[in-house]
This record gives C-alpha cells, structure tokens and sequence, in this order.
C-alpha cells in the first residue's frame, strides 16, 4: 500500500456502521459478490438490488431485491433497509443512485458514475485536473467522425460514448478510408474518437479514499490483455519507483477531486518516454485488484467496504508478488486441475460459461523480495 501524499483535509462525515449493519449493493455479480465476502468478515450484511434473477452475489448476500433499476418504490425500499449504498459496477444507472440518494448516504457519490459512464465527460474531467490522456475528439455523426480522423489521423480507436466493456462497443480504425464502415460497427451510437498512444505496458493504480479524506493506494499491477479483455495482472508491475509514485499520485488526484469514498481502478498507459496517460477510471472495486485478495493483509474490497462504512482504512501493504489470471468461459472447466495447481481458485457462481464471460480467477503468489 503506497499513502499517496494528499490529504483533502476533511474530517470525518457520519458515524461508522458498527458491525450488524447493513449495506446495499446496485449490481449483482462477481465484485458484489466478493464485496458481500468481505463484509461478512467484518460482521457486517449486504442487501443486493440486481434486476437479473440468482445473480451471483445473491449466493452469500443477506438479502436480494429482484427489480428493475428504474423502480422508485423498489429502490425505496431497499434504501429503507440498509445503512448505506454502493455499488458493483459503473453501468448502474446514474439516476437510480441519486435517487437513492433520498433515503440513504451512496458512497461513491453519484457524480462519480455520471463522469465515469460517458467517455467525453470522463476525458473532459480528466483533462481538466491537468492529468494527460490521449488525444481524443467527440464524434456525434460519421462527419465528425471524418473530421477528427483528419484531426487525430490513424491508426485510432473508436469508441460508444457510453457502455462497452471488455473490448466491446470498440472498433479499431488502421486507415482513415475506413471512416464508414467503423461507423456501422457501433451502429451510429453517439462515440468518442481516441488517438493510438503507444506505450509500453498498462498499469493500473487500485486506490481507496476514506470519508476522512485519507487516499492510500495499492501498488500498481501490470496488465495485459487477450481480445480486449484482461488476461493477466502481474504486481509489481515493471516500473520505477517514480513512475509508481506518479502513478499513485494521479489516483489521489482524481479521488480528491470527486470527493470520493470506495475503492477506483484506475488505468493509465505507461508512454516509451516515461509519461503516464490516463485511460480510463473506474468507480467500483477493478478485476486488476483481485489479486490483492491473496497478496494483502487488506484486500480491495474489504478496503472499499471500510471506506462506504465509514471505517478507517486498512493497511494494503503487499506481502508477495502475484500473478492474477481471469478465467474466460469454458476456461473455468478446468476447475479441478486448477484447485490441484497450488494456485488460488475463485469461481463466482454462474451459470452459464459464455464465450468472452468471466467465470472466475486464479492467482498465484510469490515470496516478496526482501
């Protein structure tokens, strides 16, 4: 765990939830599922609000509510049940948490998922706090298309303004003659133009920022991904200290500025010259934080569960190195020579092992060099 350096000097807002209480999680699936473990260690319950049926994390929640996320009543009533709401990923919408908002304290505030849910905003925000991305221009109709492609050139990457995850809503653009038919790919949706940057690794900072306004930071993992979904994390990642101390750095940035409580991904490029780019944030506990589960005193989501808790943070200091592999659909088969491999096996109960879908992770750790 690396302490950032910036203090927001805020003092504590509200009373910690003493062990008994209750916190209510938007989203159903494998992080709020790990999240609910990780309350459950701290004596604490999680109520679920997931509009799909037996989600994943209904397995070892205290509760679930089954309905759709523009249901005042239904929302009402889970908020009257719980202490406090998060949530388990940034696709909830934004209007469900700020109606929530009317009955319990959401922690991330929803502002976080506002700017996070629409690329512009996100890249506008990030740009704004003099934090460097790559270039980029929004792209409403296939003309803006063409002119930012003569703006930002080729090769680049066309993206949905909002939604698209793991590699989707996504299409790779090699020559600016291919304008239009990377237009159809994302069937017109209203998208965002981003120059190719090369780099030499990704890096991703997990950082966690207390209602005291306390940032501490994981140390960041190295990433690399297969058909645009994470594969590995490795940590520590290949970079120099002050690189991760920059790295570090940007993520206090950022927290601070959204008055921010919970635990963030936040991915950022690692440029030949030695410069960090964002690329991208996310407010939830991140897939490249899992292996803190193994490696950490404190994982990331018992450390995004104090945090909502209003708890103090804990100490994420690693103990080992580790290598984290996501388990992609028919991968998870594999579960009985996994379990025998010596590394740590997750599965996170679904159903269905779809092509492209996470059905699990398995990290393998190693002894720290002193």
């Amino acid at each position: 765990m690396i302490d950032s350096g910036i203090d927001s000097g805020i003092e504590g807002r509200g009373a910690a939830l003493a062990p008994g209480g209750a916190i209510g999680i938007l989203g159903g699936g494998q992080l709020g599922r790990m999240l609910s473990i990780a309350a459950a260690r701290l004596g604490l319950k999680t109520h679920i609000y997931e509009p799909g049926a037996n989600p994943p994390a209904g397995d070892v929640a205290a509760a679930v509510t089954t309905a759709a996320y523009d249901d005042t009543e239904a929302l009402a009533r889970f908020a009257a049940g719980v202490d406090v709401v998060t949530f388990e990923f940034e696709n909830v919408p934004a209007l469900a948490a700020a109606t929530l908002l009317a009955h319990a304290p959401v922690r991330p505030p929803p502002r976080a998922l506002e700017i996070s849910q629409d690329r512009v905003a996100e890249k506008a925000f990030i740009e704004g706090l003099g934090i460097a991305v790559a270039p980029w221009r929004a792209a409403g109709d296939l003309k803006d298309l063409k002119a930012a492609l003569a703006e930002i050139g080729a090769p680049s990457i066309l993206k949905t303004r909002r939604l698209g995850y793991d590699g989707k809503g996504q299409v790779r653009i090699g020559d600016a003659c291919r304008a239009d038919a990377a237009w159809d790919e994302i069937a017109g949706a209203p998208a965002i133009l981003e120059g190719f940057v090369p780099f030499q690794r990704e890096i991703s900072v997990i950082g966690a920022r207390g209602l005291s306004g306390e940032v501490v930071c994981y140390d960041p993992g190295e990433n690399v991904h297969r058909d645009g979904i994470l594969h590995t994390t490795t940590v520590p990642a290949k970079i120099t200290p002050a690189v991760r101390m920059d790295a570090v750095l940007i993520a206090g940035k950022i927290l601070n500025a959204l008055d921010y409580v919970g635990v963030m991904g936040i991915e950022l490029f690692h440029a030949p010259d030695g410069t960090l780019l964002v690329n991208e944030i996310a407010p939830r506990v991140h897939n490249s934080g899992h292996w803190t589960i193994e490696a950490c005193l404190v994982d990331q989501f018992q450390q995004h569960i104090r945090a909502v808790a209003g708890w103090p943070l804990g100490d994420g200091s690693r103990h080992s190195d580790a290598v984290m592999t996501n388990l992609i659909g028919a991968e998870a088969e594999e579960w009985h020579r996994l379990a025998a491999s010596g590394a740590a096996l997750h599965l996170y109960g679904k159903a269905e092992a779809r092509p492209g879908r996470k059905m699990g992770h398995v990290t393998r750790i190693s002894p720290k060099p002193a």
